[in-house]
């Protein structure tokens, strides 16, 4: 076990729960500080090796994932273990999958699926969850 995110850190989204959960874009330098216990990557192709442990869930740029149910398994495993671990959501640029994976710990975590994507923009970042469909996904995610 170990401690979570600093919540002053860029990047960091502190859930209702009290749950502290880091953004980032892969294609930016990692921020100085602590490193993450376990990190899911975004991504249409396999990411590179990372020195922590890591989850690689196919999602191509500016798309939904590959696989619906592998999504949903992935990021309540990753709700779980922001209890007591720091844990990262990443994709190339940090906004539009990450934002998007983010509203939807955040309707795992009780912020109603129609109010998630504005959290997220508020918590996180303004433009996160970029696409129309990327917003259809996280209203879909509660059912």
């Amino acid at each position: 076990m170990t401690e979570t995110w600093n919540p002053a850190d860029p990047g960091v989204l502190r859930l209702p729960s009290g749950r502290l959960v880091r953004g980032r874009g892969l294609r930016r330098p990692l921020p100085p500080g602590p490193r993450p216990d376990y990190a899911v990557h975004l991504l249409g192709k396999r990411p590179a090796e990372v020195p922590w442990e890591a989850h690689w869930l196919r999602w191509p740029d500016f798309r939904l994932p590959s696989d619906d149910a592998s999504a949903r398994e992935v990021l309540r495993e990753a709700l779980a273990r922001a209890a007591d671990e720091r844990v990262e959501i990443a994709c190339g640029g940090g906004r539009g999958r990450t934002g998007t994976a983010l509203a939807c710990l955040a309707v795992l975590d009780g912020v109603p699926a129609d109010r998630s994507v504005e959290y997220v923009r508020r918590h996180y970042h303004r433009r996160a969850v970029e696409t129309p469909w990327q917003r259809r996904y996280v209203l879909r995610f509660a059912h």
